[in-house]
């Protein structure tokens, strides 16, 4: 089981624009489903469909809520949503929680590991979890696809210090795919 920050990401390093919109993304060529370039949305749903457990912060679960309507959560997996605020909920496996102090995280982690039942556990984003979870020793592994635009500014794709160790460089498409290891200090 590994805990694995999976995402996308502008060439300027931005996961979302300056609006928290990920709209950005499906407008890259070869980012929709079944596209001819779209081996790297191909990667990433089979990675998808492998994960125990999901773990995202409460912007990126509230633009997920914005466009798939009244429709169940779009994942089978347990997904826990990082917040402090009242969020609509949708028809799924969804838990809010809040980690405020590093113990908490660590607590959370080993609950979210627990529930993967050996799978991985996906961190979807945002950058300021993910480094945290870099920084306390919990975070495996960094996948990114980079999308060949920049945005300018926005929410940043790792939002903090982060030691990483190439492991793989492949193009999928229009997408440049990345797989770094965490270093641990």
């Amino acid at each position: 089981m590994k805990t694995v920050y999976n995402t996308a990401t502008s060439l300027d390093g931005f996961i979302a624009d300056q609006d928290n919109s990920l709209g950005w993304l499906f407008a890259v060529e070869g980012s929709e489903p079944g596209a001819e370039n779209g081996e790297a949305l191909n990667e990433t749903e089979d990675f998808i469909s492998k994960a125990g457990a999901i773990v995202m912060g409460a912007t990126t679960y509230e633009w997920i809520v914005k466009h798939e309507g009244d429709k169940p959560w779009p994942y089978q997996a347990p997904t826990w949503v990082l917040t402090h605020r009242e969020l609509p909920r949708l028809e799924g496996d969804l838990r809010f929680a809040s980690a405020d102090t590093d113990q908490e995280l660590r607590d959370l982690h080993a609950e979210m590991a627990e529930a993967a039942g050996g799978r991985d556990v996906w961190v979807v984003g945002g950058g300021r979890l993910a480094a945290d979870l870099a920084r306390l020793g919990l975070l495996d592994e960094v996948v990114v696809s980079i999308a060949p635009v920049s945005l300018g500014g926005g929410a940043p794709l790792l939002d903090g210090r982060v030691e990483l160790r190439a492991l793989e460089a492949k193009l999928l498409g229009s997408f440049a795919c990345l797989r770094y290891e965490v270093v641990r200090g």
